[in-house]
């Protein structure tokens, strides 16, 4: 897709989704502000870019859920270019635990970097997008496990139900300014955290009716559609990319 011009921020973009996002959106002629908080991770990540796309890529370090880190990434981007037209909240923690033993502080960290750091990165983007006049697209990191009960993942799938909810109600807030907002749901997908488990893929191809978890690209490729400009009049959607999984609920062992 031509993404000629246009420039991105990306949160949580050193390695696997993230990752693989920003690198199509360089292939497309974008500059890409790509978030990681660990630095070395998000340097390697630019440079891996840039070797293939030269100056399509610049690092910003830090947690995003903290709103200097937030600001800083948009600082970087009308420093650059001036604009900003596309932004993924694409970070998020994943703390596993019972619901009868989950602690307060595991509950309220997701929260903070879940929901808080989405909710504030797109209010400071959509800031400047209603400055420059000429709108964008702001896409959030749902996931399966906000349409269907996940054992052990009670707060995260709360949380990643609850970004499909703030997509929907910016809709009434962020139209008018030209922006369109979404959120995109991935399933089980192979990436560098997740094959660290041995039986990670075998456990999801026996589970998932498509016979096979997701790869980085199949969630990119969907991501890059809904914040391409051709695709600006879809608005407030959930798409779930998941081989079928939610339609079926097969629990993993």
């Amino acid at each position: 897709m031509d993404f000629t011009n246009k420039t991105a921020i990306v949160t949580g973009a050193g390695q696997g989704i993230g990752f693989e996002i920003c690198r199509q959106l360089a292939a497309g002629g974008a500059l890409v502000i790509l978030n990681d908080i660990d630095a070395g991770q998000a340097h390697k990540a630019t440079d891996a870019i840039n070797r293939q796309y030269p100056n399509s890529a610049l690092a910003v370090h830090g947690d995003c859920s903290e709103m200097a880190v937030i600001e800083e990434l948009v600082r970087e981007a009308r420093a650059l270019s001036g604009r900003l037209d596309i932004v993924i909240a694409n970070a998020g923690i994943t703390l596993f635990g019972a619901f009868l033993d989950y602690k307060p502080e595991d509950f309220y960290k997701v929260m903070q970097v879940n929901l808080g750091g989405s909710f504030f990165l797109a209010q400071a983007a959509a800031r400047m997008m209603q400055e420059q006049g000429n709108g964008g697209s702001i896409l959030f990191m749902s996931s399966v496990t906000g349409h269907l009960a996940h054992k052990g993942l009670v707060a995260y799938g709360m949380s990643k139900a609850a970004l499909e909810m703030l997509a929907r109600n910016l809709v009434i807030e962020l139209s008018q300014y030209g922006i369109n907002i979404n959120s995109i749901a991935p399933g089980a997908t192979l990436t560098e955290r997740t094959t660290a488990d041995k039986n990670y893929e075998d456990t999801w191809k026996k589970i998932t009716p498509g016979g096979r978890p997701a790869t980085v690209a199949d969630i990119a490729n969907a991501a890059l559609f809904l914040v391409h400009e051709r695709s600006r009049h879809i608005n407030g959607q959930h798409l779930v990319i998941d081989g079928g999984w939610t339609s079926v609920g097969i629990q993993p062992e």
